[in-house]
């Protein structure tokens, strides 16, 4: 079996023909170049590394194809290492020094604004994959990733169905949990819950205005025994629900420490959005049945194209020899899914453009007319850079799947949402 290398950033860049606008690949050799960059390292690799794998098993794929316009991807990765100054170094060596066509990358919200600057100066294209809080618009960055309104909104809506009154906020401590938060907090108050029914703690400006929703917590953060003690009580009354938005590898000793406190999704659930199936190999899932997820991709999805895609997946796997790619017991969730469709997203881009040359492409992706059906369902990109896809909201299982308990067909991802909150509310002088 023919080794496979993965260029490193210290790889030189190819010669460029016209056809790639800014030496992005080799016409001699048809081969052309792409970034992946994300976390390798760090407390952010339980979540990332996956992104990573399921990336190159796009590439071989397309590559077994015959690429994109017969000419070969060469993937450069990148490791973002869960520091986010790096991640501004490496897209810079990506565009700069690789000469990369594409990007497809990070997973914090904090990593994507480390590099926009970059790429923005730099006219980069990156393909962002994973939940974000929104209230951004970049000509440089494609968001396939699920918006508030595609997570976060149709899970408290589902939540305000059930007859939960109280709602507990809880994440990591950066921009993505703060805002998505903050937009849950307004949103909470337009259905009815009292700003007292709302827990985690409230920070407000010299004038009063909540400025901040929520109880936050460092990367890597350990220590979840008083904050989920503070939780049991909130719950003590019944109806209430906790929000999580803990990020990495910290959601492992809070699941563990709600477990420990005797806290069952009966007594009070919780809904995660940055916890998956990949994430759940590393929880004690039989003390989780019943938890909520809320994606625009689950494994158990019952589709034709689904099916085929997981099949072609474990094929891959099961013959694939890229160092660092771990076999066994291998799962697939949304972010992951979402980073494969970016990839064929950008293929049907370049191919309508006929070029690899980034204001071509973006221009036909900019198009309203390049579409992808995927393993999660139909995923079109939007005139504004967001995504129009399926939501599904799903409870755990004691083998860490997900049954999926109702779809939204077909949510359009919505850039700003505060502003219009912040409109209503005033309208109901809250």
């Amino acid at each position: 079996m023919r080794k496979k290398l993965i260029h490193t950033l210290a790889a030189g860049a190819l010669a460029s023909a016209a056809l790639f606008g800014a030496n992005t690949a080799s016409a001699q050799e048809k081969v052309v170049k792409v970034g992946v960059l994300h976390s390798l390292s760090g407390t952010m690799a339980i979540s990332e590394t996956s992104l990573r794998d399921i990336l190159l098993f796009a590439f071989d794929q397309i590559n077994a194809q015959g690429g994109v316009m017969g000419y070969k991807i060469d993937p450069v990765v990148a490791d973002g290492a869960s520091n986010w100054p790096l991640f501004r170094e490496k897209a810079k060596e990506l565009l700069l020094q690789d000469k990369v066509a594409a990007v497809f990358g990070c997973w914090t919200s904090v990593s994507r604004k480390s590099v926009l600057p970059e790429f923005e100066a730099d006219n980069g294209l990156l393909f962002y994959p994973v939940q974000f809080e929104g209230e951004e618009l970049s000509p440089n960055i494609f968001y396939t990733a699920e918006a508030v309104n595609q997570q976060a909104i149709p899970a408290v809506d589902y939540l305000l169905a059930q007859g939960k009154k109280k709602f507990y906020l809880i994440g990591t401590d950066y921009v993505y949990p703060q805002t998505t938060n903050l937009i849950l907090f307004k949103y909470l108050q337009l259905k009815g819950i009292p700003v007292e029914n709302i827990g985690g703690g409230l920070s407000r400006d010299a004038s009063g205005k909540v400025i901040s929703a929520g109880k936050y917590t460092p990367f890597g953060w350990t220590d979840y025994q008083q904050i989920v003690s503070e939780i049991k009580q909130f719950a003590a009354s019944g109806d209430a629900c906790v929000i999580n938005t803990i990020n990495g590898d910290s959601n492992v000793p809070f699941f563990k420490e709600i477990a420990a406190a005797g806290l069952t999704a009966a007594d009070c659930p919780v809904v995660s959005f940055s916890l998956a199936e990949d994430e759940l190999r590393g929880l004690p899932t039989k003390n989780l049945v019943g938890e909520l997820g809320c994606w625009t991709y689950f494994m158990s999805l019952k589709t034709p194209e689904n099916k085929a895609f997981l099949a072609k997946w474990n094929d891959w796997l099961a013959t694939e020899n890229y160092p660092g790619v771990v076999k066994e017991h291998r799962v697939v969730d949304s972010p992951m899914v979402l980073s494969y469709d970016g990839v064929y997203l950008w293929k049907a881009a370049v191919e309508m453009a006929h070029s690899f040359d980034v204001d071509k492409v973006r221009a036909a992706l900019e198009s309203g007319k390049i579409s992808f059906q995927g393993p999660g369902g139909l995923i079109t990109v939007q005139k504004d850079h967001y995504t129009t896809k399926n939501v599904y909201i799903g409870v755990t299982k004691a083998n860490g799947q997900f049954r999926i308990l109702k779809t939204f067909d077909q949510v359009a991802g919505e850039p700003f949402i505060l502003k219009g909150l912040d409109a209503k509310l005033a309208a109901e002088g809250k």
